[in-house]
């Protein structure tokens, strides 16, 4: 039989261990009701909570778009950011893009940064900025503009009339016979039209409508001579597509000695069925993305001479800026002049040119998307 004093000490035991299953049990129904300082859930601006970001790129592919995640991902660190990657399937994937905004909305994301698949992904854009989402486009501006709160990207119309210029310095005055190995021909994008009548602007080849491909005659002078367009062809910005493409347009003219394409990828393309058909000794290309690889094909002569363009500066800007507005509301302005933001661009050649300021291509390394 217990005497009395270890019955007491027993029930002062019994105590002790309900007190602290109480005290656990209301530290359990603190953490329940939401995260402390280091939280990353969706939304938060203030105090210690992540903002949620989502980056959506045309592809996960294509090295241009590869550059914008990686330039991402350093910021995002740097910016308390709780950053998401999505992209369409493909360039031009419009329906894996408006599925990728729907989600950010839904996360109670404070921003989405995209670099638009085309038109298709507008309501999308429209419905993210309706629910309080700050959207900001890189490297391709929509259709109206005012469809996002603000582009980051190449002033386009530049880049193409940059390489125009160029590639009129090195015909010296001989008939030009050209192809125009564009992104689409399907839809209308603003870096689609920008590029190519950028570039037959800096040949000197009269354009009509500037917001449109392939309505410019199809013969005629260009400052130094006279011009021949032997064709419009897609290329969806792919290696393949800009193969496909150069042949399609040898099939109807096989003496084209310009060839402007859309961007280093294609140009790639272009250059191996050039090359497949033995043409490739005279002809002139020329592009616009001024990543490594399309530098050094610049360096190896493959590409005569492109514009280059920042992407990482591009997406490090978009996310830097929709953490400063979830913030504070701080706002980004455009550049003067420019209804986006300027992120530069430079001429990279080997084969310089009076009056047009170049990179050559091993200073154009040093800076690839940078």
């Amino acid at each position: 039989m217990r005497s009395s004093r270890q019955l007491g000490a027993r029930a002062g035991r019994r105590r002790l261990v309900a007190l602290g299953a109480v005290a656990v049990t209301a530290a359990l129904a603190v953490s329940a009701c939401g995260g402390g300082s280091g939280s990353s859930a969706g939304g938060g601006g203030g105090g210690g909570d992540k903002v949620g970001v989502s980056l959506i790129t045309k592809d996960s592919t294509n090295p241009f778009f590869v550059a914008m995640q990686k330039g991402a991902k350093a910021d995002a660190a740097k910016n308390n950011v709780d950053l998401t990657i999505a992209a369409g399937k493909a360039d031009g994937d419009e329906a894996g893009q408006v599925q990728a905004i729907e989600n950010a909305i839904a996360k109670g994301q404070k921003g989405v940064v995209i670099t638009p698949n085309g038109p298709g992904v507008n309501s999308a854009i429209k419905k993210a900025r309706d629910a309080g989402l700050y959207v900001i486009a890189l490297d391709t501006p929509p259709d109206p503009p005012n469809t996002v709160d603000i582009t980051f990207a190449t002033d386009n119309f530049k880049a193409g009339e940059l390489i125009g210029q160029w590639a009129k310095a090195q015909l010296k005055g001989k008939q030009a016979t050209i192809a125009l190995l564009d992104l689409f021909n399907d839809k209308i994008v603003s870096v689609d039209y920008n590029r190519d009548q950028g570039f037959l602007t800096g040949m000197g080849i009269d354009t009509k409508d500037k917001k449109k491909n392939g309505d410019e005659a199809k013969s005629g002078s260009y400052d130094g001579g006279s011009y021949t367009i032997v064709c419009n062809e897609p290329t969806q910005g792919a290696e393949d597509g800009g193969r496909q493409a150069m042949e399609r347009c040898l099939n109807k003219n096989p003496n084209i000695n310009v060839v402007y394409t859309i961007n280093e990828p294609s140009a790639s393309g272009a250059y191996n069925a050039l090359k497949s058909a033995g043409k490739d000794k005279g002809a002139i290309i020329v592009s616009v993305d001024g990543g490594c690889d399309g530098v050094k094909n610049v360096q190896n002569g493959i590409i005569g001479a492109t514009s280059q363009q920042y992407p990482l500066k591009m997406a490090q800007l978009g996310v830097e800026a929709i953490a400063k507005y979830a913030k504070d509301k701080t706002t980004p302005t455009t550049s003067p002049g420019l209804d986006f933001y300027d992120t530069g661009v430079k001429l990279v050649t080997d084969k310089k040119v009076a009056g047009v300021d170049s990179l050559s291509a091993a200073e154009g390394l040093k800076v690839c998307w940078g």
